[in-house]
């Protein structure tokens, strides 16, 4: 049994191969997370030319699409922005809704653009919604169900906790769509509704919401990768560690 065992538990540490598999990953989630941190250090000391605050550019581009019935208020956190579907409320950190630079518009913009969304019943969001607790119970349960099947050699779990973090995985692969295409509405309502007024201001938007979107494509390949990586050290592609 003890040399059954090794290779199971030796997933439980560092594994070279693990490094190998997700390291692309890693290098640009780094890089993405040091984009976002200098493009919005950047243009939150930008002004907006219009002088608007955060909190009016969301409520400027939800009136320029027709989107009614959506509360805005302030949250704590930094980068702490989100659209809660359920509630029909846009939360924007304090520095975004209250600020008046062309970082607190672009990400304002960009909640703006999941609330109008929800209101067109974009696909990849109604499914991403849908989906929320499936996500949930893979983030739980999947890598304990994982290593206890691995260290007491209990294949179905080691499959159910494979399972779960596929579920993750793919949930992050929904998440991509919908993020991609609020920035294309933000950008689009931006330049539509008379919010930014040059193309410099136009740039620092693409630049924030650009470097955003890599993080969203950081984190879906590192769980892709690492999901494969499992797949593979236990043999599910063609080769047992």
């Amino acid at each position: 049994m003890l040399p059954e065992l090794l290779p199971a538990l030796s997933i439980l540490w560092i594994d070279p191969r693990f490094i190998l598999f997700v390291s692309p990953a890693i290098l640009l989630a780094l890089w993405a997370q040091a984009r976002v941190r200098s493009a919005f250090r950047k243009y939150s000391e930008v002004p907006l030319g219009t002088g608007y605050s955060g909190a009016q550019v969301a409520r400027k581009v939800l009136d320029s699409a027709g989107v009614e019935g959506v509360t805005i208020e302030p949250h704590s956190g930094w980068l702490s922005d989100h659209y809660d579907p359920r509630s029909r409320t846009l939360r924007l950190s304090e520095s975004n809704h209250d600020g008046r630079s062309i970082a607190a518009a672009a990400i304002a913009a960009h909640e703006a653009g999941h609330a109008i969304q929800h209101a067109v019943r974009y696909l990849p969001l109604e499914m991403r919604t849908l989906y929320v607790p499936a996500a949930a119970v893979g983030s739980w349960f999947s890598f304990p169900l994982l290593f206890i099947g691995l260290i007491f050699g209990i294949p179905s779990l080691v499959k159910v906790g494979l399972i779960l973090f596929g579920a993750l995985v793919l949930f992050q692969i929904i998440t991509l769509p919908v993020e991609f295409d609020a920035s294309r509405r933000a950008k689009k309502m931006l330049d539509g509704s008379g919010i930014i007024v040059s193309e410099d201001e136009a740039q620092g938007v693409r630049s924030v919401l650009g470097a955003a979107a890599l993080t969203y494509v950081a984190a879906t390949l590192q769980a892709v990768l690492t999901l494969l990586y499992y797949l593979y050290v236990l043999g599910f592609l063609g080769r047992r560690s």
